[in-house]
């Protein structure tokens, strides 16, 4: 059941370090565009976190965006829905570039320069090529992504000996690179809401949330953040992990979420100080409707702060 945790983190590594070279041969390619900038990779989720349940794993990995010069993005969340089901849209504005045009000349100014005369100079920009409606659209940018991956793949000395195969999906880049972990990579893409570790990201909306403009709001990078501050605290031989992965093995298929699980355990975390797996797990058990008290260490957006306590079984008892 269990993968050992040096393989897979050492795994991991290789993954994102091939990823990140992947994405900054893109940069290069793109550079004189008005399209996305895309930030270093994160690697989130189970796997990165060291307690993967599934046999097939998954890497996923969150690119932050940036906008292109002369552009800026305003967040506007949607006032609907708990915050585990939160999301907004990306709006995309223009900033006026004269002052810099006339002193540097190294740009344009996309708000009063004419529209064809850009288009001649830059080429495709963003506000045409990725949005709808002025707002950031998720299909699109994931399609361009999957567009540009290939070729910047050509570009890297990997390439000679791992074939980098593109996956159908409509809200991420999933890639197949084999010989290098035979399982699937999942590249997300996302905003960042102010100097938070919360993102809007690009993954698949639940049920009801059809526009291609919508953009879920996700804490897997403040989650990884957790668990890497707590493994510079924990002892040696602590086995948090292993609890972790255990539990979410045994209830596969039970109606229980892995993540009721990982709130849990990140709560515990707060305040154990011992590492018999067995006194955990029981802990663990015991402890299921308390709330989680997230570190300073782990910066949170003040509404996250202040927001009342959830029922995390409360998708079980709308199924009775």
């Amino acid at each position: 059941m269990q993968l050992p945790a040096l393989r897979l983190a050492n795994t991991c590594k290789v993954v994102e370090e091939l990823v990140g070279n992947l994405l900054h041969t893109w940069h290069l390619i793109t550079l004189k565009t008005a399209l996305l900038r895309l930030e270093p990779c994160l690697g989130v989720g189970s796997t990165f976190e060291g307690w993967s349940p599934r046999r097939d794993t998954v890497y996923s990995l969150l690119v932050p965006l940036k906008p292109p010069a002369g552009h800026c993005f305003h967040l506007e969340l949607g006032t609907g829905g708990e915050l585990p089901e939160r999301h907004g849209c990306v709006r995309v504005e223009l900033q006026c570039l004269c002052r810099r045009q006339q002193l540097l000349r190294d740009t344009r100014c996309f708000l009063h320069q004419p529209e064809a005369e850009l288009r001649s100079n830059e080429g495709p920009c963003l506000l045409q090529y990725l949005c709808t409606d002025s707002c950031l659209d998720v299909e699109k940018s994931a399609r361009w992504l999957q567009l540009v991956v290939p070729d910047a793949w050509q570009l890297l000395p990997a390439s000679y000996h791992c074939q980098l195969t593109v996956l159908p999906s409509s809200h991420s880049c999933k890639v197949l690179m084999e010989n290098v972990s035979g399982r699937s990579i999942e590249i997300l893409l996302g905003v960042q809401q102010g100097d938070s570790g919360v993102f809007l990201t690009s993954q698949e909306a639940r049920a009801g949330l059809t526009s291609s403009t919508t953009w879920l709001e996700s804490c897997t990078v403040p989650e990884m953040l957790f668990f890497r501050f707590v493994a510079t605290q924990a002892p040696w031989h602590s086995c948090h992990l292993t609890g972790l992965q255990l539990f979410a093995h045994l209830l596969e298929g039970t109606g229980f979420s892995t993540n009721c699980l990982k709130t849990v355990l990140m709560h515990l975390l707060t305040s154990w100080h011992r590492g018999d797996l067995r006194e955990q797990l029981d802990d663990v058990l015991q402890y299921l409707q308390h709330y989680l008290e997230v570190p300073r260490e782990v910066l949170q957006p003040l509404v996250f702060q202040i927001a009342s306590l959830l029922n995390l079984f409360h998708s079980l008892g709308s199924h009775n």
